[in-house]
């Protein structure tokens, strides 16, 4: 089995911690379609990474990641998400604001909740620098006499599970602020800068930052 799961837990919990293209995804859906999406876009990255942590285990995140070719297109695919979920945000500015606030409506039915996951699991899964930290982090906390594939997969349902309820919290707290910021400039400020940051971090992963 791993060992030193005290020394794993917190370092996953560290990372999903740091700002990054999960957290920004996360809070534009939030933001934009309520606590339900935001959730549901948690559960898009929690399996993003489950999936990098599994092909890790299997040896096929290094093969991708050694292809530059492959690495390329993975990097560019999750810039044009980013870039385009940041856009999407900032044209949306266009509109004149509700007179009715939209923070206080949880909106979207299942057509919302499927876009929603798919927008995190999109982020998670074109975001490589989780496959560097899947390929280069996990093999550290298994033991050469433990089962390999089987004790990879574990610590990578471990950091999908651990990520997940951070990010779980983070979803409560926005929409915990998004409730009390009732005046449409503010929200409508929330909205700019997270649809700016996204742009931001779509730059940042297509030139491999």
């Amino acid at each position: 089995m791993p060992i030193h799961l005290a020394a794993f837990v917190t370092t996953v919990v560290l990372l999903a911690m740091l700002p990054g293209a999960n957290n920004a995804s996360i809070t534009r859906q939030t933001l934009t379609a309520g606590r339900r999406a935001g959730l549901l876009t948690v559960a898009g990255t929690s399996t993003g990474i489950l999936i990098w942590a599994s092909t890790a285990a299997v040896g096929l995140s290094a093969v991708l990641l050694a292809n530059p070719n492959a690495y390329l297109t993975v990097r560019i695919g999750g810039a044009a998400v980013l870039c385009v979920l940041g856009t999407q945000s900032l044209l949306a500015l266009r509109k004149p604001p509700a007179t009715t606030p939209v923070l206080a409506v949880e909106q979207g039915g299942a057509g919302t909740g499927r876009r929603s996951f798919a927008i995190g699991m999109a982020t998670s899964l074109g975001n490589p620098k989780a496959g560097v930290v899947a390929v280069s982090l996990i093999p550290q906390f298994v033991t050469a006499h433990a089962p390999v594939l089987a004790s990879s997969i574990a610590l990578g349902a471990i950091w999908a599970a651990l990520s997940g309820t951070w990010f779980c919290l983070y979803v409560w707290t926005i929409d915990k602020g998004r409730a009390r910021a009732k005046k449409p400039t503010v929200q409508r400020l929330m909205q700019a800068a997270t649809g700016v940051t996204m742009l931001g971090l779509g730059i940042a992963v297509a030139v491999g930052t």
